[in-house]
């Protein structure tokens, strides 16, 4: 179980005030002010969200009344908790935010044994993360690697990789036993003799005694070893069981019977070296890093929690009795849905009562709240930002906008294909080759050697497994990453995970939304031109009007206005569709569009070309008529961000082809495109028009990066070869990024492209200086330098090597921390 599964789903309440008003039943936080059933028990009043939590309390009312602390013990008011976190189903209660976060890092510790995870939905399928072709009916094994199949449909509450939660397990056993294992072997030189204290026999049964159970621990790597062997597809997991395997079995034989070893390799107490702490000291370094992918891709499961949560979890349908909140799934085709201000749209529909402005950007990525009356269309997950309407739902479950969103970024997920490094690609070859080596090396001293013959047979192939024991090449792309990856967050990219690298340093075109991404993503005052008044009497006036006004630009208005002398408003007016009126200082004063000025009888004439001017550059213009004459323009957009063309034109240095893919208006697109030099522009596009535009690029034989910060660009991003996500943008964008630029800042993807392309080749470097000394060293330890200078290489030398080479990976990943960005 990780803190991904046991998340704290009121995180935003916990940041308020101390007193905190929940539904003691279902642990939603309750406004005590809102038309919430409530009761009294024992002198205290109880808030609900639902009439069927309210019967429930009134029912049985000491079951929610208090709960204990798992953690520490402590009794918690239900209804006033301030910590709380929800984990397969059941809320938890906490006494401080301390004892909820050690939950969350390990639930498992407080919970002793807890029952099996929910069952899947029938029809689920599984499928291997490394090899996606592979799909199964049932839970498994992946037949060609070994690890763990995982479900395929996307899930809220998918319980944690249990492949992860069973590595973590096994290296709080395997560490502590492979550590001890290793000062053991290495006691001699950093002042601990420990054989010398209990005799050299007893000191090789001690470390037996340690490794024994590591290798143990360690047999689900042995499992994948021996399959890929069985399917004819040698991989790091064959170079891993065979090198471990043969470090301890050479020990064990040094242990049980040395005299079958040449009286050269053996000691003064007639006993030959052994590896021990090798195989246990290997097997736990390649766990570690198995746990560190396996937490990186666990991540890409907070992609679909994150759209999942955007749905409330109930829905206040209108019934002939009343309003009654129902659970979302309740909810059918022609309900009647009440939606409030400050309320999440529930389900897909079109307004029946009422009118609003909602705020779509996280389904549409643009930041103007739009204006919704009777007949038009609204969208589940969106934001009513004013006014309060009702609904009917015409697209529930699995049919709405929100849901088809969450399905595209599973696909897209599970199609990418998970990276085929550099290492796996050369183990095809090197694996069956060590392998052959080791064989002819046994066999030709076996036939040919001197006595004792079985024992120098035995040496050399032990050798050429060892010296082959793949130790730099764990190391070798996790150390690049990692350093790698704390050379980026410097500079403010955050890297997800290796994949996103390789592939973004071969991209060559790059897909960017507009909104957030190349412009500031919220409207702005722009202009104001003046024609028979000040520009301050212009701003002052439009200031007045809207600041009675739910108009979604009223605020960009008024907040552009602040530096001019502020006027108050009588008889205010909203004329749908065309803009305000009202009376300022005695005069009649009118904001709006042509259709406006023409009602009141306004001569535009003279600004209608600055007026189609500003509309060309992608801009919201507005006239301003006083007393029936037009006194000013004014204009509103969302403002290119200063940093976006210096970024564009270093990313055309790149060698990279800029594609802009927008929800918004074509006019509105092409202008800002026009503006910063954009190669080609798709306005107007839906989220699932840029995730066909990824697709048809790659098809064309593209190598697709995009950048987005909504919602909407959620599955063009998990379907790009490489995502990048704003870091000041949603965050179910960010986790279905391979990269995040933390500031939002467009040159850092320069940053991250330079970051690539160094890590790319500090990790090929890498890969290098591991086969180079296997590759060197294979030869000797078979021993060719024996017939003609009597050398025959020593697995301690074997040993020497293969730690060499590991050290030279460490070193040349760590000059990553150098690297000019």
């Amino acid at each position: 179980m990780t803190s991904q599964h046991a998340h704290n789903e009121t995180h935003d309440t916990q940041d308020t005030a101390d007193a905190i008003t929940r539904d003691p039943v279902c642990g939603m936080t309750v406004d005590p002010n809102a038309d919430k059933p409530s009761a009294e028990h024992d002198g205290h009043l109880y808030h609900f969200c639902s009439q069927g939590c309210h019967d429930k309390f009134v029912a049985k009312p000491n079951d929610y009344i208090k709960a204990t602390d798992p953690v520490c013990g402590m009794s918690v008011e239900r209804a006033t908790a301030k910590y709380m976190a929800k984990l397969d189903g059941e809320r938890f209660y906490f006494c401080s935010e301390g004892c909820q976060h050690k939950f969350e890092a390990r639930p498992e510790d407080y919970l002793g044994v807890r029952p099996a995870a929910k069952a899947m939905p029938e029809g689920t399928q599984y499928t291997c993360p490394m090899h996606p072709e592979i799909v199964e009916d049932k839970p498994g094994d992946c037949p060609k690697c070994g690890m763990a199949l995982e479900p395929m449909s996307p899930s809220a509450d998918s319980g944690p990789n249990p492949e992860l939660v069973d590595f973590r397990r096994r290296l709080w056993i395997m560490g502590p036993l492979a550590a001890a294992v290793f000062v053991l072997e290495m006691g001699a030189h950093i002042g601990l003799p420990v054989a010398e204290w209990i005799g050299p026999k007893a000191f090789l049964w001690l470390q037996f005694a340690l490794a024994t159970p590591v290798l143990w621990f360690a047999r689900p790597f042995f499992v994948r070893g021996w399959k890929s062997v069985v399917n004819v597809s040698p991989n790091m997991w064959t170079l891993i069981a065979l090198g471990t395997l043969a470090a301890y079995l050479f020990s064990l034989a040094g242990l049980l019977v040395p005299g079958i070893f040449p009286a050269e390799m053996l000691n003064e107490h007639g006993l030959p070296p052994v590896y021990f702490e090798a195989s246990a000291v290997i097997l736990v370094l390649v766990l570690v890093g198995q746990i560190m992918e396996l937490t990186a891709r666990e991540k890409t499961g907070d992609a679909i929690r994150a759209l999942m949560d955007l749905a409330p979890k109930t829905a206040r349908r209108v019934g002939e009795n009343g309003d009654e909140d129902v659970p979302l799934d309740q909810v059918q085709t022609g309900d009647k849905l009440r939606v409030r201000p400050g309320e999440t749209v529930p389900v897909d529909g079109v307004v029946a009562e009422g009118s609003s402005a909602i705020d779509e950007s996280m389904i549409t990525g643009e930041p103007v709240p739009v204006e919704k009356t009777q007949g038009d269309a609204v969208t589940g997950g969106t934001l009513n930002k004013q006014g309060s309407f009702v609904m009917e739902a015409q697209a529930v479950g699995s049919e709405t906008t929100l849901s088809r969103i969450v399905e595209m970024v599973g696909k897209a997920q599970r199609s990418r294909a998970p990276i085929q490094g550099l290492a796996d690609r050369v183990s095809l070859y090197f694996v069956p080759a060590v392998v052959i080596c080791a064989i002819l090396a046994f066999i030709a001293w076996l036939a040919f050697g001197p006595s004792p013959a079985l024992g120098y047979a035995t040496v050399a192939a032990v050798s050429v497994l060892i010296i082959a024991c793949p130790c730099a090449l764990g190391l070798a792309t996790p150390m690049s990453v990692m350093v790698g990856t704390g050379r980026g967050a410097s500079a403010g990219v955050l890297i997800r995970d290796a994949e996103a690298l390789e592939r973004f340093a071969k991209v060559d075109t790059l897909i960017v939304d507009k909104t957030g991404t190349l412009t500031e993503g919220k409207p702005a005052l722009t202009d104001v031109i003046a024609d028979g008044a000040s520009e301050d009497e212009v701003k002052s006036l439009a200031a007045a009007l809207e600041r009675g006004s739910e108009h979604p630009l009223a605020e960009a208005i008024v907040q552009g206005a602040e530096d001019a002398p502020k006027l108050d408003a009588e008889g205010f007016e909203a004329v749908t569709g065309k803009g305000v009126t009202g009376r300022v200082d005695g005069a009649q004063i009118a904001l709006g569009n042509a259709a406006l000025m023409e009602q009141i009888g306004a001569d535009t004439s003279a600004q209608s070309d600055t007026v189609e001017r500003l509309q060309s550059d992608g801009k919201t213009a507005m006239y301003l008529a006083r007393d029936g004459k037009v006194i000013g323009v004014i204009a509103v957009a969302d403002r290119i961000k200063e940093t976006t063309a210096d970024a564009i034109r270093a990313l055309h240095d790149e060698g990279l082809r800029i594609v802009m893919a927008t929800g918004d208006s074509e006019g509105t697109a092409r202008a800002v495109a026009r503006e910063l030099g954009i190669d080609e522009v798709h306005a107007g596009v839906s989220p699932e028009d840029k995730a066909a535009l990824v697709e048809k690029l790659r098809k064309d034989g593209a190598s697709v990066a995009m950048a987005g910060d909504g919602v909407n660009d959620a599955p063009a991003l998990a379907a790009a070869d490489v995502g990048i996500a704003m870091g000041t943008g949603a965050d179910v964008a960010v986790e279905s990024a391979g990269l995040t630029l933390v500031k939002g800042d467009l040159t850092g993807i320069v940053r991250a492209r330079r970051l690539a392309e160094g890590v790319m080749r500090n990790i090929r470097q890498n890969l290098f200086f591991a086969f180079a000394y296997n590759t060197a060293g294979v030869p000797i330890a078979a021993g060719v330098l024996y017939p003609v200078f009597g050398v025959l290489l020593s697995p301690v030398i074997a040993a020497l090597a293969m730690s060499f080479s590991s050290v030279s990976v460490i070193g040349n990943a760590l000059r990553l921390r150098r690297l000019k960005l």
